[in-house]
């Protein structure tokens, strides 16, 4: 078992953080998760997988309640047995080359996550690399958009709840990727 450990903290205006952790995202100790999610929210494999494992079945149930999803969307649901109060569903897009709006939508599947966070009244929220795995989204490009557009909703919303926003993955490049992101907002 893998101890989640931060990499990299970036502090935003009225003392937000924006912050990237190597570790294992269902055992975040935070307000909510962001499951990678397909638009039918069937929860098979990769992030999506490992949160109904440890989640439990609940999760999926509550899910195909509340599916389909459109890309580019969220919807949440409960968090079972995970030390969180609720699961947070991204759609993010299928990588088709770039020219398809890809990041677009996938900035606005993080713009609706951390819009179900804020709505909810929570202060902390864990993302994983939404769209970067079996939907083929080149990692640093995924990243880039994903930091990026959790920064610009703080920068939006200054009276948000939200005070910590943290990408989490067990890949250590995926971290690196998420802590380069970071590194361009302090530059």
């Amino acid at each position: 078992m893998i101890e989640n450990r931060v990499s990299t903290t970036v502090e935003r205006p009225n003392g937000r953080r924006l912050v990237s952790v190597h570790g294992d995202i269902t055992r975040e100790q935070v307000d909510a998760i962001v499951n990678a999610a397909n638009s039918r929210l069937l929860h098979g494999g990769g992030v999506a997988g490992a949160i109904v494992r440890r989640g439990g079945r609940p999760i999926q149930e509550e899910s195909l309640a509340v599916a389909p999803v459109a890309t580019g969307s969220a919807k949440a649901t409960g968090a079972g047995r995970l030390p969180c109060k609720m699961v947070i569903h991204a759609v993010g897009p299928v990588w088709g080359g770039g020219n398809a709006g890809e990041e677009g939508l996938l900035a606005s599947a993080v713009e609706a996550a951390l819009t179900i966070a804020h709505n909810s009244r929570l202060t902390t929220i864990s993302f994983p690399a939404i769209s970067a795995g079996i939907f083929g989204y080149p990692p640093r490009l995924a990243a880039a958009v994903i930091v990026a557009a959790a920064d610009r909703f703080l920068a939006a919303h200054p009276d948000s709840s939200l005070a910590q926003i943290r990408f989490c993955n067990v890949d250590p490049q995926m971290v690196a990727l998420f802590d380069e992101s970071l590194a361009l907002l302090t530059g």
